[in-house]
């Protein structure tokens, strides 16, 4: 079975591409590796760490209602996001990556692009890059 690995946040660019993600794994019959990291494994506070929780749960409820065959990880293991997508995606020898993208301002882009950046140009296959909308659920293909 072939795997598509998406990178996962609660925000905008993450629904997006989970939504995109979801609808490619139907109509390709392909397992979703769903990736949320906390960017260098930081330590999270117990609330914090509470809410990842509900909100992946969440995420596993909406895949399985559309009928998505889901592997959902929350990684903190001190890598970069950017890395640690890769590497799931060379792990489980994915199809492609799809992640999220929100409009930047100019000095935006140049601190805070680099994530996406990693993923285009050093990922092991091909990268659906999305634009972020107001997407707050999966809609299974619809």
């Amino acid at each position: 079975m072939t795997a598509i690995v998406v990178g996962y946040v609660a925000k905008p660019e993450g629904r997006a591409a989970l939504r995109r993600a979801a609808e490619e794994a139907k109509l390709r019959g392909a397992r979703l590796v769903v990736i949320h990291s906390e960017r260098g494994g930081r330590d999270l506070e117990p609330e914090e760490s509470l809410q990842h929780d509900a909100e992946l749960e969440d995420v596993r409820t909406q895949l399985a209602e559309a009928g998505v065959e889901a592997d959902v990880r929350q990684l903190v293991r001190g890598m970069d996001v950017a890395d640690d997508l890769i590497a799931v995606a060379e792990e489980s020898s994915a199809d492609f990556i799809v992640i999220g993208l929100r409009k930047r301002s100019p000095v935006g882009k140049l601190i805070l692009g680099s994530n996406a950046q990693r993923i285009l140009l050093d990922a092991p296959c091909p990268v659906l890059a999305v634009k972020a909308e107001d997407a707050t659920k999966v809609e299974g293909a619809t």
